[in-house]
């Protein structure tokens, strides 16, 4: 299947690879018909998805490339015959149900456009949701209490552009039921032509961003979005075709797309899914022991929670690649799991706005807690407050030259004004797309993350990088896991604030609020200590465990 995309595929260094990776782009690509559908003519039997979740009875199911391809024209048929179409927006909420897979693939098929939200949402976030872009229609999980469709019911007064409501796999009055409903529709859907042909530019997914200041704002991503993750998956997170891949994202979030669903079925390589209720170290370690998972990817907190959980008990011998993404990676928990699985971890660096920015790839080794090198998709820069390009070892905002990179987004759907913000002019005269991250570049071109460009703690003069605090903090004994964030002082400005959960058998005093700071003063420079530490049970996460900095930083503001 790569061999129909890349003239290349193999290359002997990196520099090999920056110079001569491209990608070919048909003129009418569609993830749907040209890649599962694709497989399904190719090797019908190809495992492709390989799902399970926390519920005692038919908690097991396995779909191969054929199956989906079947189901997934069912489906299209089916939301055809509600009257959903080319360019019409449906939202979809369904945890990592197996669902999500055949909606995803249907509605590209019709050329609708997907919004992927998360089970978190409430009333207020999804009239904002359906109003912002439009939605026609949504496709729900029917959990336990069914919270997500009464919060639907809550906002649907006020969203009057949401005609349809499916649900999966409960029933509920006032709502259609999905495989009950798709069972009985062909399994034949012919690619659309004349007025209906889905061209590459057009819409095929929004993400709502998370939002650091502001409301959510709308990445909209063309349908040769996916042809960008064949970075991701084949050269980052070094998927191998036939095997078990996982890694650790809710369908709601940018990383689901990242690493469970495109450049991983471009390059043959099935899809480990666990629709874990919450995420608890036990029972993921022991899914990861039991698939023979073969490349995983999870957020660095993932790692520490396991770490502490005690990993000695289980057999990962079965992982050739580990990776993370989602927030930096400290060396300590490099470290740790170099000893353990005699694996380096491969840190990568992107956004919503994106496939993989910068990563670490397989022509040079690792550092720890750094981001790697740029993928080779995108023209990467350093910038500093006039525009002009850093030099090695100096802060600098990160921008991307080449704003017709394949895999970046096209703008903020329904939002020129925010469009154009993001894609300015810089020192030279030429648009640039400013990603709101700062970094710095070492001498060998390694790049090293320093902070978004909001989350950035100005004290006293200072600019703070959060994560080089929490790096340091995350390296003593006590702690199990800690956020920093600016806290406002009347004098400072703002002063560098430290939320930290704490290891079994430490307590909270005011002799260990000592400790941490003496030792973050001794361990960096000592003014990007914690002037504050507070104590808690557990910190705010999204449901695929990134930590909610945005939501401490009002807490703390709120006072």
């Amino acid at each position: 299947m790569l061999n129909k995309y890349l003239p290349r595929i193999d290359f002997d260094s990196y520099d090999d690879f920056i110079k001569n990776f491209t990608i070919n782009i048909p003129d009418n690509f569609n993830f749907g018909f040209d890649i599962v559908d694709g497989w399904a003519e190719l090797s019908p039997d190809k495992l492709a998805l390989m799902w399970c979740d926390d519920n005692t009875e038919n908690n097991e199911r396995s779909f191969t490339f054929g199956g989906l391809s079947r189901l997934s024209n069912q489906a299209a048929n089916y939301f055809r015959s509600l009257g959903i179409g080319k360019g019409d927006v449906v939202m979809c909420v369904l945890r990592q149900r197996f669902e999500y897979w055949i909606t995803a693939i249907a509605l590209c098929k019709l050329g609708a456009v997907i919004i992927p939200a998360t089970m978190q949402l409430t009333a207020k976030d999804i009239i904002y949701r359906a109003n912002s872009a439009k939605i026609k229609a949504v496709v729900c999980y029917s959990d336990s209490d069914n919270f997500i469709a009464a919060q639907m019911e809550e906002a649907l007064p006020q969203c009057p552009t949401i005609k349809i409501k499916i649900l999966t796999p409960g029933k509920r009055d006032g709502w259609l039921t999905f495989n009950d409903a798709i069972a009985k529709q062909s399994d034949v859907f012919p690619r659309p032509a004349g007025a209906d042909a889905i061209e590459i530019t057009d819409p095929m997914l929004i993400y709502f961003t998370s939002g650091t200041t502001g409301m959510p704002k709308m990445v909209l991503h063309d349908f040769t979005h996916p042809l960008g993750h064949i970075v991701t998956a084949k050269y980052w997170q070094q998927v191998r075709e036939d095997k078990l891949h996982n890694s650790m994202s809710d369908s709601g979030w940018a990383k689901f797309g990242w690493g469970k669903i495109y450049g991983q079925f471009i390059c043959g390589a099935p899809i480990f899914a666990y629709d874990m209720d919450k995420f608890v170290p036990k029972n993921v370690m022991e899914r990861l022991e039991k698939y023979r998972i073969a490349t995983f990817c999870a957020p660095p907190t993932m790692f520490r929670f396991m770490l502490a959980e005690g990993m000695d008990a289980y057999d990962f011998s079965a992982i050739e690649h580990c990776g993370n993404a989602g927030e930096p990676l400290s060396p300590e928990i490099f470290n740790k799991i170099k000893d353990l699985w005699g694996l380096d971890m491969y840190e990568g660096f992107g956004q919503s706005e994106s496939t993989v920015l910068i990563a670490n790839f397989p022509w040079f080794k690792p550092k720890p807690g750094s981001m790697g090198k740029p993928a080779p998709l995108y023209d990467v820069d350093l910038v500093d407050t006039n525009g002009n390009t850093c030099e090695d070892g100096e802060e600098g905002r990160i921008i991307i030259r080449n704003t017709n990179a394949v895999g970046l987004f096209k703008g903020y759907y329904m939002d020129d004004k925010l469009t154009a913000e993001a894609f300015a002019p810089d020192a030279s005269g030429e648009n640039v797309y400013d990603t709101g991250d700062t970094a710095w570049r070492d001498p060998d071109g390694y790049y090293w993350f320093v902070g978004r460009n909001d989350d950035m703690i100005k004290c006293s003069g200072y600019r703070i990088g959060p994560f080089e605090v929490e790096s340091v903090l995350s390296e003593h004994e006590a702690v199990l896991e800690c956020a920093v964030t600016g806290a406002p002082d009347p004098k400072r400005g703002q002063v560098v604030k430290a939320t930290v959960v704490l290891n079994k058998g430490f307590a909270a005093s005011d002799e260990l609020v000592k400790e941490l700071q003496d030792f973050v003063k001794k361990m960096t420079a000592p003014y990007k200590y914690p002037r504050i530490v507070e104590f808690v049970d557990e910190l705010p996460k999204t449901i695929s465990g990134k930590i909610k900095r945005a939501q401490i930083r009002t807490q703390t503001s709120n006072g």
